[in-house]
């Protein structure tokens, strides 16, 4: 069975806050769940889980290790096919970001767009809004973005090329190269492109501009897996850096950050008495890849 991929935002200790707030900006939102993990390395870790205009999120508080930067961001689709307030709903949707955010391209007219801006909001999560050509293929309202900068620029393709190869179920989208004369972007290089794991979808594209931000842990992407097979496979064919590998998170060669997770762990984290929670928690935390099995006796106390 396909499972979507989910977005994943580490915070120091404002995810429910964060996730909350996010369900004020987005229309057809909702917090679903939020457990406490307790006895972490970071004491007791908040990991929520919310639907933001359709689309699954997932954020924990586990400390100030990680900053979340814009490169890897969301696009979020405002379609005047889908909705026919869209270029009203862009606008509000800017205003409330602004509160505390950062304009990181002012909302305005693009060649590539009538009205596109990118803003990082009060909690460092970086959004691109754009009012989307309702002739081109229909897109989810949110996509993930990847932006592939400094010694990653030029990395695009390959990047894209290699998931789509990796993921089962898959789609490639649209494609863009920079032209002449574009620089400091390289003639050949990726200025857009789209593609879809795993019925999520994603773009990625290179910049040669100057960024002082790469790909870390604040960010990363969870597949849920239903079979110890599953897990081994995505392990195996992801994780490119062994001292990242923890509690089933990895880092692929792009530097890209995945929990390759079991399906099972929700349901036992769900119906688990405080005890049970407890003993998968101490057992996932010895873990670096997730063994189902083990998971299953520790939930027994076996």
């Amino acid at each position: 069975m396909s499972h979507p991929i989910i977005p994943h935002l580490w915070f120091d200790k404002e995810a429910k806050e964060a996730a909350e707030y996010y369900c004020t900006v987005f229309p057809d939102s909702q917090l679903l769940n939020v457990t406490i993990l307790n006895n972490t390395p970071s004491g007791d870790s908040h990991v929520v889980s919310f639907r933001l205009w359709g689309q699954p999120f997932m954020a924990i508080s586990a400390g100030p290790y990680f900053k979340i930067n814009p490169s890897i961001s969301f696009t979020v689709n405002f379609d005047p096919s889908r909705e026919p307030r869209a270029k009203e709903m862009i606008d509000e949707v800017w205003g409330k970001l602004s509160d505390g955010g950062i304009a990181l391209m002012p909302l305005d007219k693009y060649p590539f767009s009538e009205r596109f801006g990118w803003i990082q909001d009060k909690y460092g999560v970086s959004w691109q809004l754009i009012l989307t050509n309702p002739n081109g293929e229909p897109r989810p309202t949110i996509v993930n973005s990847m932006l592939f900068v400094g010694d990653n620029c030029g990395r695009a393709e390959e990047a894209r090329d290699y998931y789509l190869s990796v993921f089962r179920n898959t789609k490639p989208g649209a494609l863009f190269r920079y032209g002449a004369g574009q620089e400091p972007d390289k003639e050949g290089n990726i200025m857009f492109s789209d593609f879809m794991l795993e019925n999520s979808w994603f773009t990625a594209m290179d910049s040669a501009h100057d960024h002082n931000f790469q790909f870390n842990e604040a960010v990363s992407f969870v597949v849920n897996c239903d079979s110890q097979e599953e897990i081994d496979y995505y392990w195996d064919k992801l994780s490119a850096v062994p001292q990242a590998e923890q509690c089933g998170w990895l880092k692929d060669k792009f530097g890209v950050s995945w929990q390759v997770t079991p399906s099972v762990l929700g349901e036992l984290m769900g119906r688990g008495t405080p005890e049970q929670r407890n003993r998968v928690t101490q057992a996932f935390l010895k873990m670096k890849k997730f063994d189902i099995a083990e998971l299953r006796r520790a939930f027994e106390g076996n």
